[in-house]
């Protein structure tokens, strides 16, 4: 049996149609109306998430075009810290390092931690589920 809920309710109610319902005829009826009700459930997540992926995307715009900083600043300052954070460990650290060692005194600098640092750029950015809302609404190529 499936751990997903809508396999899982397809699972039981196929095998409840199989013993219900001797006559292959309305044994397939009854299976057509089962999957049917399946995709209905499917489309409706579907739609839901669309949804709230559309009230995020209002609210995003809400907050830019607020004018107080506490409201509208956030994101930019977060970006800035996230871009501070990947020049300092790509581009920053290692010529600090080279030039420190051409000059005969090593430096090891500390490493950030970037699967935290990129998770959170990452998810500032949205890219993690505007891309499917774009496939969804047909404005990207698929």
């Amino acid at each position: 049996m499936s751990f997903d809920p809508f396999t899982a309710l397809l699972d039981i109610g196929g095998k409840v149609i199989d013993r219900v319902l001797p006559d292959p005829a309305a044994k397939q009826a009854a299976q057509i109306e089962l999957l049917k009700l399946a995709q209905t459930g499917e489309l409706a997540r579907l739609t839901a998430e669309t949804d709230l992926a559309r009230g995020q995307i209002a609210v995003n715009q809400a907050e830019a075009a607020n004018g107080a900083t506490f409201v509208s600043g956030w994101r930019p300052f977060v970006g800035w810290v996230c871009g501070s954070g990947l020049g300092l460990q790509f581009l920053i650290a290692p010529l600090l390092s080279w030039g420190a060692a051409m000059a005969g005194h090593p430096v090891a600098v500390p490493s950030l931690d970037m699967s935290t640092l990129l998770t959170l750029l990452a998810g500032m950015l949205g890219l993690g589920g505007l891309r499917t809302v774009e496939k969804l609404s047909g404005v990207a190529a698929k």
